[in-house]
């Protein structure tokens, strides 16, 4: 069936000639100038016929794919009955992310943000037997996650469209098949879609839990997660997670805590020149207040090296912390110790809790806070002058550092999220009861995986990577339409009717403008909309031999005669 034309006169929705102010990126301001998308409230977009064509043609890249490695589309509930969540233990342990509400009837229900219980009650019913194994199944479909801060667009909202899978295998081993088939039809989506320079790093598990998680990251000056990579040998971590070698300095054997006075010198880098040491000779203090499961509401002093920094998510991640929060003075006062100033010596232990990365329980003689204004200690020894409650690594990898799996020097650089895959092993099974029967009739929880890629933001990078300075140059997958017909005068109307319709024969897709404004607009709409070929037609391409047909890639321009060009602009948009 025939593909009807799109009439830009009659296009719902208008090409702007400015940005909006608080439009924070290049390819956030085109969508918004393009006409693809609308914002109704923080973090939630309404999809213009444009955008809602390039979010189709994406998602149709990502179904050949899913479909590839086995996958069976289904659609699951958007709002779930609390009780499931609750059997997960996730009711509680995520924040306020995940919306919570009634419904008329006085029951606690949940606005899905992700569908691992609900999948994995399904399987409890559907996969009975190991005969049934492997199996992976995904949805397309909108998800809501009350971000705290939504930014850039469509990068970072709250209402989004989620392409979500899951895999159920009989063992661990054939999980990682589940795994490695997603990560090679991720990639392929992604070099589809024209981000062929997506790279996968190390991530967090976070609320998913599980045993391993890999986020495949789009790099890009505007990206919101810092990532580590080694320069020598290319491993590559989320900052939140990334390790890197750590050597303790030798200070010498342990010597007597001396006070000292240290008037103004609330920063490391200001008590280190005043003392005449390093700042890896001291230690920093970082306070925060959170829910730490077992241990409850604590006040949690982390300190590290004075040359590193804290990394919070290796911190939430050794206290169990469902969140953090930086601490007031108020509450770093209330346990005995003195902001600027601080260290675990002195304070009151029943309200506070003491985590030291790793780092420092293996340093000696280390300048740290007395708990005095303009007061110091040298000579501070961990297991001497303290105790810590907990020692882990949670110290931020900096550029420089070194890496541990070759010794090279790791750098960091930014990226936004596109992808994540995770093996969550058990996790939900052994909860919710998802188990399968083997060959010899004994009953294993199933081993599953989860695996998402964000729809919106996909488009969104695409976006930043391919536009120029007149506008989008979005891949022939992407792209709304594959042709943009502009039709000059009068002259010109009906062999660009006969064009049109041949395109449309050939179920090539077209926007055809045939408004009653200047040339200078039409062009500048068409590079705007960036549609991989351009048709123009006026009495002058006439006279000049038919129609001149330019690609918005390269500018590359061409003059088709009248009979030929619909062939020609059919064998270019197949790749012929």
């Amino acid at each position: 069936m025939p593909t009807p034309a799109l009439r830009l006169a009659h296009l719902f929705g208008q090409t702007l000639r400015t940005a909006p102010s608080d439009a924070e990126s290049e390819g956030h301001q085109l969508l918004l100038r393009a006409g693809f998308v609308r914002p109704l409230a923080a973090g939630i977009f309404s999809l213009l016929p444009l955008g809602w064509r390039s979010l189709r043609r994406i998602e149709s890249v990502v179904r050949e794919e899913m479909d590839a490695i086995g996958g069976q589309e289904m659609a699951m509930p958007v709002v779930h009955p609390a009780e499931i969540w609750q059997r997960s233990g996730r009711w509680h342990s995520v924040g306020r992310e995940l919306v919570r509400f009634q419904d008329r009837g006085g029951r606690d229900m949940v606005l899905a943000m992700t569908h691992e219980e609900i999948v994995t009650d399904l399987a409890s019913r559907e996969i009975l037997s190991w005969r049934q194994l492997p199996m992976v199944v995904y949805q397309l479909q909108t998800k809501f996650r009350d971000e705290p801060r939504s930014r850039m667009g469509l990068i970072r909202v709250r209402e989004f469209t989620m392409k979500d899978s899951y895999s159920f295998d009989r063992d661990v081993e054939g999980l990682q098949r589940a795994y490695d088939a997603h990560h090679a039809a991720y990639m392929r989506i992604f070099e589809r879609c024209g981000l062929g320079n997506v790279v996968a790093v190390e991530g967090d598990m976070g609320m998913m839990g599980g045993l391993r998680a890999h986020e495949l990251m789009y790099p890009t000056p505007i990206g919101e997660d810092t990532l580590v990579r080694c320069t020598a040998c290319g491993d590559s971590a989320n900052q939140q997670v990334a390790r890197f070698a750590k050597t303790a300095e030798d200070n010498g054997a342990a010597r007597d805590l001396e006070r000292v006075a240290t008037p103004g010198m609330a920063t490391i880098k200001a008590l280190a020149t005043f003392l005449e040491v390093s700042p890896t000779q001291t230690a920093k203090a970082v306070f925060f207040t959170a829910d730490c499961g077992d241990r409850g509401r604590r006040l949690v002093m982390a300190l590290v090296r004075g040359d590193h920094d804290v990394e919070e998510t290796k911190l939430g991640n050794a206290v169990s912390a469902h969140a953090l929060m930086p601490a007031t003075s108020e509450e770093i006062r209330a346990v005995g110790a003195e902001p600027g100033y601080a260290s675990p010596i002195g304070v009151d232990r029943e309200l506070s809790l003491v985590v030291i990365d790793d780092l420092l329980a293996q340093s000696a003689n280390l300048v740290a806070g007395a708990n005095e204004v303009d007061v110091h200690f040298r000579n501070v020894n961990v297991g001497r002058d303290f105790e810590a409650d907990v020692v882990a690594d949670i110290a931020a990898a900096a550029d420089g550092a070194v890496c541990v799996r070759c010794g090279g020097p790791l750098e960091l650089f930014r990226g936004v999220e596109v992808g994540n895959i995770f093996q969550l092993g058990t996790r939900y099974s052994a909860d919710l009861g998802a188990v399968f029967t083997d060959e010899h009739g004994a009953q294993h929880p199933l081993v599953m995986g989860s695996y998402g890629i964000g729809i919106g933001r996909l488009l969104a990078c695409v976006a930043e990577e391919h536009h120029d300075d007149r506008g989008l140059r979005l891949p022939p997958t992407v792209a709304p339409v594959d042709v943009h017909v502009v039709v000059l005068d009068e002259l010109a109307r009906e062999p660009a009717d006969t064009l049109v319709a041949a395109l449309e024969t050939a179920n090539v897709s077209v926007l055809v403008d045939d408004r009653s404004v200047s040339a200078g607009v039409k062009f500048a709409d068409a590079d705007l909309i960036g549609a991989p070929v351009r048709c123009t037609l006026s009495k002058r391409s006439l006279a000049a031999g038919g129609v001149e047909v330019r690609n918005r890639a390269d500018g590359a321009t061409t003059v088709e005669s009248e009979h030929t060009a619909a062939a020609t602009v059919v064998a270019r948009c197949r790749g012929a």
